[in-house]
């Protein structure tokens, strides 16, 4: 073999293989329906919370309205001798035009085509005229099976021979400073001119009625409490399980860790013989104690003080730091994802409680009540108000999304961090 053919045969091989053009397109394809899958999957799974944000900025005649509408809508009017009018849309000819009621209660008929009934005009009796037959006697013509009088009906300018299907009253509509342009439409089938719109109001009125403004107080005291006393108790729990050695450390570690499998209706009672024993029932200190000590948090801080080099303990006991300060200098500030994965969990947990506020705190207590108990409470308060209602879950939706959103860098620096060996 010659050295040119061998420095082919090594270029060849060595040159990397470029993808055919059809997995190329199977790739691009591929990535392109994934996509389309997550945005439909978040779509739907963010359209109830759209839903509820929306509804809570609607009135009540749009709530009930039929059929719903996603976004808040008002009438639009124009000013009429000193009085808000409202708009309608209403077709004339080729066209549809913004008018104005001038009058309603007009007689009329319901006319249609006789070959093609479903294609009604209501119109007034007094611009038709009835169609006779040479023996003057009415000319009649049948329409779904019924014989029915015909008339020249003058629509927007043009006579049509028209079947009369039934009576009924229409109002005159005039296009608003043009008196000129006229028409007539059945007023409660007219369609309104409509412009979206909000109504903020509706926070305000939960907050004034039903005292959400003491119960979110308390739901935020209650949560900074035990997200707190959970975080504490966490760290020094987790610190003194990863790197102080004391006999039974591991087998008591173990029994704390098996408290998780115990399911909370199993504690209720003994929980509330305690707040009784000592006095707390009713009282928002009855909301905290109970929970904040936190046996995922000690997990979750230890498993991620163990990851921490011991080199660095080491060399702080060397320059004469005390456990103390190396848990609270060294330890801590390294583990903020961890500690922002705590804060995110316990915040959601002591946000969204209710079990245990709806049974330490009796319902007449209003003022030591949370935010969840107050919305079940308000929920049948306020049945024919159910923008209000929504206005109280979205303020009690708004405020963890904006904490999950203040830790979010952190929350998933750990789970970034969790996979890496």
């Amino acid at each position: 073999m010659s050295l040119t053919s061998a420095t082919a045969t090594t270029t060849d091989r060595a040159r990397p293989r470029r993808p055919s053009r059809r997995r190329q397109v199977r790739r691009a394809a591929g990535s392109v329906g994934t996509y389309l899958l997550l945005v439909v999957i978040g779509l739907v799974f963010i359209f109830p919370f759209v839903f509820m944000f929306t509804t809570s900025l609607k009135t009540s005649e749009e709530v009930f309205r039929y059929p719903p509408r996603l976004l808040p809508t008002t009438p639009r009017t124009v000013e009429v001798d000193g009085q808000p009018v409202p708009i309608y849309s209403i077709p004339l000819g080729d066209a549809a035009y913004e008018m104005i009621v001038v009058e309603s209660g007009i007689p009329a008929g319901v006319f249609a085509p006789p070959d093609d009934p479903a294609i009604t005009t209501a119109w007034p009796l007094d611009e038709a005229t009835p169609v006779t037959a040479v023996d003057g006697s009415p000319e009649t013509v049948l329409v779904d099976g019924l014989e029915v009088p015909l008339f020249d009906v003058a629509i927007a300018g043009q006579t049509s021979r028209l079947a009369k299907i039934r009576d009924t009253a229409v109002a005159q509509f005039i296009v608003p400073g043009d008196p000129s342009v006229t028409s007539y439409a059945v007023l409660r089938t007219a369609t309104p001119v409509e412009r979206v719109t909000a109504n903020p109001g509706n926070f305000g009125d939960v907050l004034a009625r039903s005292g959400f403004d003491r119960n979110l107080t308390n739901t935020l005291l209650v949560t900074l409490l035990t997200v707190f006393g959970q975080l504490f108790t966490s760290v020094l729990g987790g610190y003194a399980f990863a790197r102080i050695r004391f006999p039974g450390r591991d087998a008591l570690f173990l029994i704390y860790l098996g408290s998780i499998m115990i399911p909370f209706v199993v504690l209720i009672i003994p929980l509330y013989q305690f707040m009784v024993a000592i006095g707390w029932v009713d009282r928002v200190p009855a909301l905290v104690l109970p929970w904040i000590f936190s046996a995922y948090g000690t997990f979750l801080m230890r498993q991620f003080f163990i990851t921490i080099p011991r080199e660095l303990e080491e060399a702080a006991f060397v320059d004469g730091a005390s456990r103390w300060t190396i848990l609270w200098r060294i330890f801590v500030p390294l583990s903020m994802p961890a500690i922002a994965t705590q804060v995110t969990f316990s915040f959601l947990y002591a946000w969204n409680s209710f079990v245990w506020p709806f049974i330490i705190i009796s319902t007449g207590n209003t003022d030591a009540q949370v935010l969840t108990v107050a919305l079940q409470q308000f929920g049948g308060r306020a049945a024919d108000s159910p923008q209000l209602v929504f206005a109280g879950v979205t303020i009690a939706v708004a405020v963890p999304v904006i904490a999950f959103a203040l830790v979010q860098r952190y929350f998933m620096e750990n789970v970034a961090t969790s996979g890496i060996k």
